[in-house]
């Protein structure tokens, strides 16, 4: 009988005769739908075997074919025609709108075509164990995720991380999945955006939402200082996911989560508690987290000690109460038994007087309080002490050395400028980078105060002024007879090189003779050309972000980022080539020690001349610098 309905379609098919599609059962779709080569035509009767819609005829969901051939292209099926509660919940999927948004997911997106499942199997791509991989084919599609602006780009890779995901993926039917958090009113078909306050991953609403597996944190929670906040709109106190996350919520056990015994002062206490303006705002005392981290408990805590007492352990962790309140673990009352948890048989005089803040605040706490006390004054004394004798020490070798024979290095105009050089560029480094490292101590200490950063700017400003002059004044110099010989003596040589060479092999122990240096040795020259260079560049793109207002319009913006930039690393480049190849070469070369006092008195001893520069009474100009008075012992 299958047979003929075959043919007779087939015919009418050839025909162009259109058969009604009620005049046939299944088995005709089965017909045409059977043994096609796969998906998507390939739609046989045993797809429906197990499905929720198992005895479901074709024409029940595909109502839209009404001749037999049918068009190749058909309408979705209307599921909301049986389904008429989904229809109404299903209105809105995230910030995207059914009928509206392309991208709102349809139902065979979720639940599949034919083979659909109840959501209580295993099997089903509903399925608490499965809903991470059904949800993850949009919410881990990084182009559908940029062009809807989701700025969550990997939410079910990190939630897969977490204690929820891995305990979904072990078949745990009780973790919390997809549904579980973001579906309101009991329904996954009404998933909301956090900003609708009916949502359940609402800030408002965030407790609750968790609340429905931690009933009695819950309660603790919105019992404490904290829900107290949350409850009467104050959105900066924390809630559930401020403390352990969203997605990605670890176990307490991994050193990784936020709230674990080694992270939770520094990861989780301390963005709000040392926020000014929330200690401001709500009164609290500051620097509760240093004060800590120098305790007893918050220095054992930083040596891996897992036992020892952090902020939860004191103060609670989802039951948090003002010390005013007597219902708070470290009211007055109670700190016997907080305390003995860990100290059993602490006294009450004991448990009152202790205070673990005590020790970075300077308030008194018994033998504690005094045995700091002693130590500070002990550093003081001692470390003081021997940092007098060291600067003395340092002074009469310094003294000693000024009393051997000298020999004239520079001129007064010459350590003049040097002086100049050297106090605009010490001004520029400390100013410049105080700037960029604005929280550092030292910044704060010199320009926290009201107006500092206009000071700042005023001094930095007046200290590159100072530079350009003195690099000015040495363009002056270069154009007398010494400045010439100067110039002529410090530019680079092919007998470098050499010199170099040789450096390098008796620093390496494959020779044992120190090259003798001319007037000026490799190491002086290429820091002099570095300066030149360093000079230039740090003017030019300083004037140019100086007076950025009026060149902005002729050089754009762009190449003012660039000046930018060019002057930052600049700085670091000359400030390290300073701190590094200049101070080795005039204090910390054991051939210079205690210093090469030139740069104050134009001068350095004969001996030390002779060991650097062994060859400058033999190189050329020597003549010139003899009848100028260079280089001569005095």
């Amino acid at each position: 009988m299958r047979r003929y309905r075959f043919l007779l379609v087939a015919a009418a098919f050839l025909l162009g005769v259109p058969v009604t599609a009620s005049a046939f059962g299944d088995d005709v779709c089965a017909d045409c739908h059977t043994n096609t080569g796969g998906e998507p035509t390939e739609i046989g009767s045993d797809l429906m075997l197990g499905s929720v819609h198992e005895g479901f005829s074709c024409l029940d969901c595909h109502a839209g074919i009404t001749s037999i051939p049918h068009a190749p292209r058909l309408p979705d099926p209307d599921c909301g025609s049986c389904h008429e509660d989904v229809r109404d919940t299903y209105v809105q999927h995230g910030r995207g709108f059914v009928g509206i948004s392309d991208a709102v997911p349809s139902c065979q997106d979720c639940h599949g075509s034919h083979h659909i499942l109840s959501h209580l199997d295993s099997r089903s791509p509903v399925h608490s164990s499965n809903l991470p991989g059904t949800c993850g084919t949009c919410h881990e599609d990084q182009e559908l995720l940029t062009r809807l602006n989701i700025k969550f780009k990997h939410p079910i890779e990190v939630y897969q991380k977490g204690v929820h995901g891995k305990a979904t993926a072990g078949g745990k039917d009780t973790a919390a999945s997809c549904n579980d958090c973001h579906s309101t009113g009991g329904t996954a078909h009404r998933i909301l955006p956090p900003g609708n306050v009916e949502s359940t991953i609402n800030y408002f609403n965030i407790s609750v939402t968790c609340g429905k597996c931690h009933g009695l944190i819950q309660q603790e929670f919105e019992t404490g200082i904290h829900g107290e906040l949350a409850a009467r709109g104050e959105v900066d106190a924390p809630t559930c996911t401020h403390c352990h996350g969203e997605h990605g919520i670890l176990a307490i056990s991994d050193p990784r989560s936020p709230v674990s015994p080694f992270r939770v002062a520094e990861a989780t206490c301390t963005p709000c508690h040392d926020s000014a303006k929330l200690n401001e705002k709500y009164e609290l005392p500051t620097g509760r987290l240093q004060s800590y981290v120098d305790s007893y408990h918050g220095l054992k805590s930083r040596a891996g000690d897992k036992t020892v007492a952090n902020c939860a352990s004191c103060h609670g962790a989802h039951l948090i109460l003002p010390s005013s309140n007597p219902a708070s673990s470290v009211a007055p009352q109670n700190l016997v038994a907080t305390c003995g948890h860990c100290h059993t048989g602490i006294s009450p005089e004991k448990a009152i007087k202790s205070n673990i803040h005590a020790p970075s605040t300077g308030q008194a706490s018994g033998w504690p309080y005094l045995v700091r006390i002693v130590y500070l004054v002990l550093i003081v004394l001692v470390i003081g002490g021997m940092t007098t004798y060291c600067i003395l020490d340092w002074l009469r070798q310094v003294r000693n050395m000024m009393k051997k024979p000298q020999v004239r290095r520079m001129e007064t105009d010459e350590v003049m400028q040097h002086a100049v050089l050297a106090l605009s560029f010490t001004v520029l480094v400390v100013t410049g980078f105080s700037l960029r490292f604005y929280d550092a101590w030292w910044a704060k200490f010199i320009f926290a105060h009201e107006g500092g950063a206009q000071v700042r700017g005023l001094i930095h400003r007046g200290a590159a002024v100072v530079m350009i002059i003195g690099a000015l004044w040495h363009a002056g110099f270069l154009l007398t007879t010494k400045g010439r010989i100067f110039l002529a003596d410090i530019s680079p040589r092919r007998e470098d090189v050499k010199l170099f060479w040789q450096a390098l092999m008796y620093n390496l122990g494959r020779s044992n003779d120190h090259p003798h240096m001319r007037r000026f040795s490799f190491a002086e020259k290429a820091e002099y050309w570095a300066l030149i260079w360093g000079t230039v560049v740090m003017a030019l793109t300083g004037l140019c972000l100086w007076f950025e207002a009026a060149l902005v319009a002729q050089v754009g913006k762009g190449t003012l980022e660039v000046f930018l930039v060019i002057h930052y690393y600049e700085a670091w480049l000359a400030f390290l080539a300073i701190l590094v190849w200049h101070m080795y070469g005039v204090m910390f070369n054991p051939r210079m020690y205690p210093m090469n006092p030139s740069w104050i008195t134009g001068t350095m001893p004969k001996e030390m001349f002779e060991a650097e520069h062994g060859a400058a009474q033999s190189s050329g100009n020597v003549e010139k610098r003899k009848r100028l008075g260079l280089d001569r012992e005095i």
